[in-house]
């Protein structure tokens, strides 16, 4: 590269730095505001994000970028598609012509919106109130059919949105591979209810808080966590949040009559954060510096609180040192008893506590829910009986109250409605491909996982999929990581396998 050519790369990253840190500050408010904010500082944080936001998106559209990016263009198509600087200028470029298409005002305006609509729902929610939150959901529903007519010849309105999270896929791909998923799910289900229920009852004995969370970051320090680049710390709805390469923290909820709830969500929180933290340090604050989709992204968490995490293998290692923090509690349940009840399949109300089986049905019936939203076809009025209607025909179950119905998720309180749910099912299907090409690699990982050893599925995945951060879409990265596209096949096996084990199916 010539003189000329590093000068106008070297302005165009340090421009992309401002952006990538102004988007950290905008994190860092976010994670407080749902961690340790008092309650009144709301209406301020909105604004303060609002402002950020319209920062931000100022520098992503500022035309110098574009001139740039086009004076480099000749560069980008002399490199490898794989070369480092060839990744950039796409991600790049891709970001600022998605950007340039929604106006300033109206990206700060939803980032105050959101921010509001956020502290109505922590409020709304344990009081069962779906009324106060009503106005704020009808306006983030009308704002994001907004956002996606700035983005004119999608096939169907929600592919924008879907887009935004995982890029390529649209509603023509996703719908019929989430019926196939369900059809093959219906089946297994059925056959599990018919089997002498699981006893899981002891799980809600008393489990002290400190505890809890003093067991939980001993497991994700093994993982491969390291607190010196993150901290864990409590919130109403758990999440991973990034304010810089180097400081990636999580946050868990617990429940001391609920020893799963808390435990689990330390482990797949702590997923999100080993993919940040595994990205290669040279991609630090640029465009690369994230991951690939949000689906790739969820079969990172699936795949250590699931696959990892409720294996038999690994409470082999762990469960005398779990018995050894709750002696009281736990002095009458075995091993075996205990795999088995982490791992209970039933029907039931919460998303992030379902079990493995019946997982993804919550997320195809709120897939199924923001597509009729969008299209106009569901009201916000009657959204909340809408759910209790598609849990009742989906899972036989229905919750008494909204608090566990259209309440109990904060993504559309928080964020648009569309693109919010399938990245958790996509990710589900792709965390079994991933860790059946780790297996077929390092034949040892199982045992390992039984001595309580993670180094070397740590490394195949930081190797294989968390250094290369954004530079490949998801479907590059699973053909790159596995030799195939999407599918649904090891999945279906990996689900089979294991609760034939539990349940004696075949």
């Amino acid at each position: 590269m010539d003189a000329v050519l590093q000068a106008k790369r070297n302005e165009l990253m340090a421009r992309w730095q401002e952006i990538y840190d102004l988007t950290g500050i905008a994190a860092l408010l976010n994670w407080d505001q749902s961690t340790y904010m008092p309650v009144a500082g709301g209406a301020v944080r909105g604004r303060q994000l609002a402002l950020l936001e319209r920062l931000a998106h100022e520098r992503r559209t500022d035309p110098a970028i574009g001139r740039l990016l086009d004076e480099l263009q000749p560069y980008a198509e002399s490199l490898p598609r794989d070369a480092d600087d060839a990744a950039h200028l796409r991600v790049m470029r891709k970001i600022y012509e998605r950007s340039t298409r929604i106006p300033a005002a109206f990206a700060a305006e939803f980032a105050e919106h959101t921010a509001n609509s956020y502290m109505a729902w922590v409020a709304a929610r344990p009081q069962n109130d779906f009324a106060a939150v009503r106005p704020y959901l009808q306006k983030t529903l009308e704002m994001s059919q907004q956002m996606a007519e700035f983005f004119p010849g999608y096939a169907h309105i929600a592919d924008p949105l879907i887009d935004f999270a995982d890029e390529g896929m649209t509603v023509a791909m996703i719908r019929p591979l989430f019926e196939e998923l369900r059809l093959a799910l219906a089946p297994l289900v059925a056959t599990i209810s018919q089997r002498p229920p699981v006893d899981d009852s002891f799980l809600r004995r008393n489990y002290p808080k400190a505890q809890q969370i003093a067991f939980g970051e001993s497991v994700i320090r093994a993982f491969g966590y390291d607190f010196s680049r993150g901290r864990q710390d409590e919130t109403h709805h758990p999440f991973m949040t990034k304010f810089a390469h180097d400081d990636v923290r999580i946050t868990t909820r617990v429940d001391e009559h609920d020893l799963g709830s808390a435990l689990f969500s330390t482990m797949h929180e702590a997923g999100h954060a080993l993919y940040e933290l595994g990205i290669d340090p040279a991609y630090a604050s640029t465009a690369l510096d994230t991951g690939a989709s949000a689906g790739v992204h969820e079969s990172q968490s699936r795949l250590w609180e699931n696959i990892v995490g409720r294996s038999r293998r690994f409470w082999e290692h762990y469960y005398p040192a779990l018995q050894a923090a709750f002696p009281a509690q736990l002095a009458d349940v075995d091993v075996d008893a205990f795999h088995r009840a982490v791992n209970r399949v039933s029907p039931s109300l919460i998303r992030t506590e379902a079990d493995e089986v019946t997982y993804n049905l919550h997320v195809i019936i709120r897939f199924g829910l923001e597509l009729e939203l969008l299209e106009g076809k569901l009201s916000i009025d009657d959204l909340p009986e809408a759910w209790h209607a598609r849990y009742q025909e989906n899972l036989g179950v229905a919750a008494p109250d909204d608090r566990d119905g259209v309440l109990q998720d904060v993504h559309w309180f928080g964020g648009p409605i569309g693109g919010s749910f399938q990245g958790y099912t996509l990710g589900n299907i792709m965390a079994s491909q991933f860790y059946a090409a780790a297996v077929a690699a390092h034949p040892a990982i199982e045992d390992e996982i039984g001595a309580g050893r993670f180094t070397t599925l740590h490394t195949w995945l930081r190797d294989n999929i968390y250094r290369h951060g954004a530079k490949y879409t998801a479907q590059e990265l699973l053909l790159r990581v596995t030799g195939q596209p999407l599918t649904l096949t090891p999945y279906l096996t990996y689900l089979r396998t294991k609760y034939n084990a539990i349940y004696g199916l075949l």
